[in-house]
């Protein structure tokens, strides 16, 4: 594969942190349903992890009838945050050395999230990522999730390349298949924390799975 830009989601992609919602769950569950052990339906779960952290907070909320202000709903499940980004979440293995070989060798890199700007720069801060990317952008800023192309569109643009010598790295088959649509070059990431493995595969051009780490792409992204 011979690219000259890529695109990573962040959570799930770089970082492994998608255990964070069976984490606000439990939170919610105890405060809102009575119930520690809460789970939300698996159509609600799937669905709220491409979109904007904040409309899936009030996606949620409406779905199962939550009473109260929507914004303190929202401030309790943020709360916590970004302690779990700094004590809980880690660099997924490898996604040092492949972030650095792409760098090595000029390819521009796009950090493109659902999670909140603020968010994002500070998980990336804390995990040493941040000076890897050329750009990072968030769906929360153009409005949409990634079951819509707009973020890749807007990642393209900055960086001034077309869409078949971009790379997007993602866990969710849902973004996988959003990119591929439009024109992207795909790799699908797996993490034990998602739904949908088959269809990620096949969405990706290649396919990492659970038994390999992150920097095994090094060998099949080479434009030296």
């Amino acid at each position: 594969m011979r690219i000259k830009g890529a695109i990573f989601d962040m959570d799930g992609t770089i970082i492994d942190s998608l255990m964070f919602w069976d984490y606000l769950w439990k939170q919610i569950g105890e405060k809102y349903m009575g119930d520690v052990e809460f789970k939300p339906s698996d159509e609600l779960n799937k669905k709220v992890r491409t979109m904007i952290y904040v409309d899936a907070l009030t996606y949620f909320k409406d779905y199962y009838n939550i009473p109260g202000d929507t914004n303190e709903f929202i401030r309790f499940a943020s709360s916590g945050i970004f302690e779990f980004y700094k004590d809980v979440a880690k660099v997924k293995c490898g996604a040092d050395k492949l972030l650095a070989s792409l760098k090595e060798q000029n390819i521009k890199l796009c950090l493109a999230s659902a999670t909140a700007m603020s968010t994002v720069k500070y998980a990336l801060e804390c995990h040493g990522l941040s000076k890897y990317f050329d750009f990072v952008i968030s769906c929360a800023d153009i409005g949409v999730g990634k079951e819509h192309p707009d973020i890749y569109i807007k990642a393209k643009s900055l960086m001034g390349i077309p869409e078949g010598e971009i790379c997007v790295f993602e866990d969710s088959y849902v973004a996988l298949e959003t990119a591929k649509k439009v024109g992207f070059q795909t790799v699908g990431i797996f993490d034990r924390y998602n739904f949908g493995q088959e269809r990620l595969k096949k969405f990706s051009d290649i396919y990492l799975d659970e038994n390999q780490t992150l920097d095994c792409l090094i060998a099949m992204i080479d434009n030296k």
